[in-house]
């Protein structure tokens, strides 16, 4: 087959980044629309118990699978870096490690997810009356979290060979399957949230076979055989170098949005509905600006590969700007319309709406900062560092939002959502100033240390 790839390191930035950019938006979208489906089909046909039942699971999820994911980063930039410095056998021995890695990792969630997701509901305080639909919601979820990983390390390995599209092409007709096989489920079988993760679960499925054949057929050094699979050991080193950390800085990220829900839990059925739909639909906000962060990092990654440095002050520059007006753009909007986008997930309560709405106007509007915040710590990534990011994110993003909730939010006068809701913002100004001078700082180490490497490229 015609490999699909792009060159990162030769030509004009600014339309190629968006090109490369478009196509990691729509498949972040997407992927957000597995959960939007769940929750609005459990909205319409189940009621708000449902919706708060599976809006529930959402930040313990992702503080269970975001330490595994992270390494799927560290594949991506351990192939950009190979695909740039032209060392093609490197690049083979990392997918072949790679691969292994997502199964592996993807097997051990599957019996965590399984065993353990009461006890985890029981430990964020989740109320009685949804806990046992969020539990059997998380169980059947689990259960294609291996297809999940292959997709994701997967993805991450075409783009970082430049390949935009085809993750977005399996997505699709997964995203399609879902969504059927959701209304099915819950409506002809009355299957409620089982129903929902089920479906789910399928979709993952078939993603993750449409992206291990398109690797298997490929033609160049990202070629993926069975039969080569193994873990090559400088190659997995560098994949837990990079991945690790950023496992870890997600991982805690995740922590802090565990606490911030389990706060959110201490308010009511009626506050988690409204939540849970909010933070839905700022996901799809979200995605937009993480999508700048991958086009940062694997752009940075092949051009720091290939030694053209001069060319990381120009990608940080466009990266920075364009997440700032994109964030900016979709956050208004997504606020703008709020009333409407909430009322598809929860059409009986307007209790709910009004608190969905109070999210969103402290959240949607200044997510911008969360966007310049990631593509920040994509731009560092990008030159192989991972640790620093790590404890920055700790500090700024976790340490605020812990310390904010244990002391602020205490507090009689400010034990309210808003206030609960205002710690993202400043977590995300803080983070951002010290990752932009940290980035700053790397970049002018590297300029004085290879300046004879330099290669002047517009």
């Amino acid at each position: 087959m015609q490999n699909s790839k792009a060159d990162l390191c030769e030509g004009p930035l600014l339309k190629k980044m968006l090109v490369y950019t478009i196509p990691i938006i729509l498949t972040g979208v997407l992927q957000l629309l597995f959960n939007a489906a769940d929750l609005i089909v459990v909205g319409r046909y189940c009621g708000d118990l449902s919706v708060a039942a599976v809006g529930a699971t959402g930040a313990l999820i992702n503080l269970i699978i975001n330490l595994f994911i992270g390494l799927s980063v560290g594949a991506g930039v351990t192939v950009a870096h190979g695909l740039g410095a032209g060392k093609e056998e490197s690049v083979r021995r990392t997918v072949h490690t790679a691969m292994p890695t997502a199964f592996v990792c993807g097997v051990f969630l599957t019996v965590v997810g399984i065993t353990g997701s009461h006890t985890f509901l029981e430990l964020m305080g989740t109320p009685d009356e949804v806990i046992g639909l969020s539990t059997e919601y998380m169980q059947i979820y689990f259960c294609g979290i291996t297809a999940s990983m292959l997709y994701n390390f997967g993805a991450a390995i075409l783009r970082a060979a430049g390949d935009t599209q085809s993750p977005l092409r399996y997505l699709t007709a997964a995203g399609i399957v879902n969504i059927i096989l959701n209304i099915v489920f819950v409506r002809v079988f009355n299957m409620n949230v089982a129903g929902v993760a089920l479906a789910t679960t399928i979709s993952q499925i078939i993603s993750a076979v449409l992206m291990i054949i398109n690797l298997m057929r490929r033609t160049d050094c990202c070629k993926l055989s069975l039969r080569k699979m193994r873990f090559y050991r400088r190659q997995l080193t560098r994949i837990l170098q990079i991945g690790f950390p950023a496992g870890i800085q997600s991982s805690l990220f995740a922590i802090s949005n565990v606490i911030i829900q389990s706060s959110v839990n201490s308010f009511g059925s009626v506050v988690m509905s409204g939540n849970s739909a909010a933070a839905n639909i700022e996901g799809f906000v979200y995605t937009t600006m993480n999508s700048f962060q991958q086009t940062a990092m694997n752009f940075t990654g092949q051009n720091y590969g290939a030694h053209k440095y001069k060319r990381l002050k120009y990608i940080a520059v466009i990266s920075l700007t364009t997440v700032f007006f994109a964030g900016l753009f979709t956050g208004c909007t997504a606020r703008f319309f709020g009333s409407s986008l909430l009322s598809f997930y929860i059409p009986n309560s307007d209790e709910a709406i009004k608190y969905g709405l109070i999210r969103m106007t402290y959240i949607c509007i200044p997510y911008f900062l969360c966007g310049l915040m990631d593509v920040a710590t994509g731009l560092i990534r990008g030159l192989g560092s991972s640790l620093l990011p790590m404890i920055i994110t700790v500090l700024g993003v976790c340490g605020m939002r812990i310390g904010w909730i244990y002391t602020v939010f205490r507090s009689e006068k400010h034990h309210t959502v808003q206030s609960l809701y205002f710690s993202y913002t400043i977590s995300w100004a803080a983070t951002f100033i010290i990752e932009l001078f940290v980035f700053i700082a790397l970049y002018r180490s590297i300029i004085r240390k290879n300046r004879d490497k330099i290669n002047e490229c517009t």
